[in-house]
């Protein structure tokens, strides 16, 4: 790992040292890039969480260098850092080999940072990204709609907000339009696009942009933003937000191990390929996450947890409930 994570001296050894304890400052106290490095020249907590010896006046790096390297260390990168962190915890003593005996598997949402998916935003948005894309590669559009399709963005929300449905759903269809007909301008100007990563771009974006004019109210594996591809709709039946646009994830345990699952929300016999070739060990799971059978080499099926009705104080043991997680002791 001394390729994701040197060690040496210089701008390579702060970017590690600095994103290490960045990414733990950031998820502990919901904080943006920009917002870690501003809170590290101020806070010496920070400094000193982070390697630093000395009190420092001035931020160490730019903000999008730790986007950056999350990128570099890529998957195996962060697998190897949960590694290192359960070990410090079991060198410390604040886990235990006893509870390491029982695995827990949990499921959440890893909600993502997109605006609200609209179709006159997505068409926009569509359009906006093979206009650019034109641009670099030199190619000159018929007309790029730079002037018409904003104008029709707006007009569109005060359709909705006045109830003229009629008259929005053909503004919706002019956008969709201005997208489909850039899509197609650049279609036949592709032979002139040497081979190369822009003409990589330019093909994914094209094919990105069709699939986006082509899915409809019913249609699977929908597109609700074009920098976040992946991104599904989920529901989970929360009373304070209907729906969350997101990746679901699962953990195991006392966060032994995470998963982002990106073909499907549905996380029915994840289990299995997981804990294959394990110690035997119980295996405690949400209906979420129930799986059809015990995987190889378990002891014992998974467990569930069980919503009865009328629910009674007492917790079974080994299967806490999430309300009895989070009430507070008197």
């Amino acid at each position: 790992m001394g390729e994701f994570l040197p060690l040496a001296s210089g701008p390579a050894g702060d970017i590690a040292a600095l994103g290490r304890g960045a990414d733990v400052s950031a998820h502990a106290f919901r904080l943006s890039d920009e917002a870690v490095v501003a809170r590290w020249v101020e806070n010496p907590y920070y400094q000193h969480f982070t390697g630093e010896t000395f009190f420092q006046h001035r931020p160490p790096i730019d903000p999008s260098s730790l986007s950056r390297w999350r990128k570099r260390i890529g998957e195996e990168g962060v697998e190897w850092l949960l590694t290192k962190t359960i070990e410090a915890g079991r060198t410390s003593g604040a886990v235990s080999d006893k509870c390491l005996k029982r695995v827990v598997v949990d499921t959440t949402v890893m909600e993502k940072n997109i605006a609200h998916p609209t179709d006159a935003r997505l068409y926009e948005r569509a359009r906006a990204l093979l206009v650019g894309l034109a641009q670099e590669t030199g190619i000159e559009l018929r007309q790029s709609y730079a002037r018409l399709a904003p104008r029709l963005v707006a007009q569109v929300g005060r359709y909705a907000h006045a109830r003229q449905f009629k008259r929005m759903r053909k503004a919706l269809r002019q956008l969709k339009g201005y997208a489909g007909r850039v899509r197609r301008h650049l279609r036949r100007h592709l032979q002139d696009i040497p081979e190369g990563t822009l003409r990589d771009r330019v093909l994914e974006a094209r094919s990105l942009v069709g699939r986006l004019l082509e899915q409809g109210p019913k249609s699977k594996h929908k597109i609700y933003s074009l920098h976040e591809p992946e991104v599904d709709c989920i529901s989970r039946g929360k009373a304070r937000v209907r729906y969350e646009f997101g990746t679901k994830v699962w953990y195991r345990g006392r966060i032994l191990g995470v998963k982002v699952i990106l073909s499907s929300p549905v996380v029915r016999s994840r289990t299995r390929g997981t804990l294959t070739g394990t110690e035997p060990i119980p295996v405690i799971t949400s209906r979420s996450g129930r799986d059809h059978g015990a995987p190889s080499g378990m002891s014992h099926s998974p467990a569930f947890r069980q919503q009865t009705q009328p629910s009674t104080p007492r917790v079974p043991p080994g299967l806490p409930a999430r309300s009895a997680c989070a009430r507070p002791r008197e």
